[in-house]
């Protein structure tokens, strides 16, 4: 594979291309064991696109490059903009982190990392949020060199831990994030 010239852009789902990035990107980190463990039901890919147009605190990267001529994602960071009240100030929540397989170990979660930051401090926010699984060893290698580290809000307190709660009309096959 010849060098990449990877570019970082801020999403616009009103763009096809980007739109398409975004599906095929959140559908191939779903069938990773890091990510769903298998694929998404074709409705919540229907429902991907107008689901995070219609929310407005939606903020997406993209990692691009030229495969096969044309320009496409190699790389996501799905984020929502939330607010922090013991900062009174918003902070952004990285929802998903992928990189295509073929694509790692380049450094572009870091480049993505580095632009979510970027933008975080853009908008004034006073932290930046995200998950990982456990046993997800790469990740949160990336995440602990990049500044990341279990949240602690007091000495008494333990590590923070997350939680979820599927709802009823939410199918566990078809996702579990």
């Amino acid at each position: 594979m010849a060098e990449s010239s990877i570019e970082i852009v801020e999403a616009n789902l009103d763009c096809a291309e980007h739109a398409r990035d975004v599906v095929a990107l959140t559908a191939a980190y779903a069938l990773d064991p890091m990510g769903n463990g298998g694929p998404l039901a074709d409705e919540v890919l229907q429902r991907l696109i107008p689901g995070l147009k219609a929310l407005p605190t939606t903020l997406i990267f993209l990692a691009l490059d030229d495969v096969d001529g044309v320009r496409r994602g190699v790389a996501i960071a799905n984020c929502f903009v939330g607010f922090s009240t013991f900062l009174g100030r918003p902070l952004i929540n990285i929802h998903d982190l992928a990189v295509l397989p073929e694509y790692r170990g380049r450094g572009i979660g870091k480049q993505l990392l580095q632009r979510v930051e970027q933008k975080a401090i853009e908008l004034g926010c006073g932290k930046l949020t995200l998950e990982v699984l456990e046993n997800n060893h790469r990740a949160r290698q990336l995440y602990e060199q990049s500044g990341f580290h279990q949240a602690s809000y007091t000495d008494d307190a333990a590590g923070a831990l997350f939680f979820a709660k599927p709802l009823a009309d939410s199918h566990p096959a078809t996702s579990q994030k």
